[in-house]
């Protein structure tokens, strides 16, 4: 049995750290390495590559991603900050430089390569974007003088200014929802809520008329006339599986899903574990999600309220958009289910994210208070 007393880093953290959100980021690390065993031979031996290329890639981004989590739950609030700070202006930096050297794949730019490793600087954006507006909200109820809205405002000008451009829309929905969940918490008056709701109808409304492939993805849904290959084919996926699935590798629909690997992970789960598998993903999603704002509501600390609900909010939307186009309730959008789906970028920045929300919620260190020099005066009168 370990001694309250011993203060070396690792006991104090293994004290502190809420061991039910670390079991449940470990396990979806688990099944994401067991559906890419499942999912990604199909993908590689269809485009000439060893049965188990992209297996091996998401185990050897697993150990990064998992070193990377690990380490930041160690860091105190104040230490967070500094860290998204830093991956903020790395991250903003990035984005401007992939819209002139970036990499493009399918019409957008959003990859920029480093030494031959691809980088999705976006990625990496959403954990500091969360943090540092967080901070800006906490600091405007601190002190009313502080223009902590106006520059939170500001910075989601910015992010979705620099995502548009690459353009990338599933990433701003994302990043404009988890904002105004935490400026919610933050107390948004009635008037902002207006402006705001607002600008996200004429701004949906300008994408579709702006964007042609975002319109054929809605007109897509709602007709089901097009190229709906891909999500026919995950919905299929997950029918066929019925309640236990074919088995671990007997899966025949996934050999048909380009994406299998990536954005239709949760249809190969279905296929080939069945729809009790997709349960356990989803109640996974919803515990990390219900446990971050349930223990955010409790905080009295501004910052680590708003922080902790935005980081699993955005962890929650992500999961639910990604699950949404699987099941053919949404309509198609390249989105990774968190830490299952494959690619390194996605995965690494999960982790992060994930490291966050453990040093946020760490149990604060026990204060005993030392006897003052009365309270020893009282005791030596009593036992006289």
């Amino acid at each position: 049995m370990e001694s309250r007393l011993d203060r070396r880093p690792v006991t104090v953290w293994w004290r502190t750290v809420d061991r039910w959100f670390l079991a449940a980021f470990l396990s979806l690390m688990g099944l994401g390495i067991l559906l890419s065993f499942a999912a990604s031979p199909a993908v590689a031996e269809r485009i000439g590559l060893d049965s188990f290329h992209f297996a091996t890639r998401q185990i050897v981004y697993m150990i990064p991603a998992l070193a990377a989590m690990l380490a930041v739950s160690f860091l105190t609030p104040r230490q967070v900050r500094r860290l998204a700070i830093i991956m903020l202006g790395v991250s903003l930096l990035m984005m401007v430089a992939v819209l002139y050297v970036g990499v493009e794949v399918k019409g957008a730019h959003r990859w920029v390569s480093i030494f031959g490793i691809s980088i999705q600087p976006s990625e990496f954006l959403k954990p500091a974007f969360v943090i540092i507006c967080a901070w800006l909200f906490a600091e405007k109820a601190r002190n009313a003088a502080i223009p902590g809205n106006f520059l939170a405002l500001m910075l989601l000008g910015l992010a979705v200014g620099l995502l548009v451009l690459q353009p990338d829309l599933g990433q701003t929905i994302l990043i404009s929802g988890t904002w105004g969940v935490m400026f919610f918490m933050a107390g948004m008056p009635w008037l902002w809520i207006i402006v705001i709701l607002s600008v996200a109808v004429l701004g949906a409304f300008g994408a579709y008329f702006t964007f042609d492939h975002f319109a054929g993805r809605i007109d897509r849904f709602l007709t089901g006339e097009g190229d709906t290959f891909q999500v026919d084919m995950a919905k299929d996926a997950v029918i066929s599986g019925n309640w236990f699935g074919v088995g671990p590798g007997e899966g025949t629909v996934k050999r048909m899903i380009p994406d299998s690997h990536a954005d239709f992970v949760f249809a190969v789960a279905g296929e080939e574990f069945g729809i009790v598998m997709c349960f356990l993903i989803m109640a996974l999603f919803a515990f990390i999600v219900l446990r971050g704002l349930s223990t955010a509501l409790k905080e009295h600390d501004d910052f680590t309220r708003y922080a902790v609900s935005g980081l699993v909010a955005v962890f929650g939307f992500q999961s639910i958009i990604n699950m949404g186009v699987n099941l053919q309730m949404m309509p198609a959008k390249g989105m990774t289910l968190p830490f299952i789906s494959y690619g390194g970028s996605s995965l690494i920045a999960v982790a992060v994210s994930m490291g966050m929300v453990l040093a946020l919620t760490r149990k604060k260190p026990e204060r005993r208070k030392q006897p003052g020099i009365a309270m020893l005066a009282r005791h030596a009168l009593a036992a006289e």
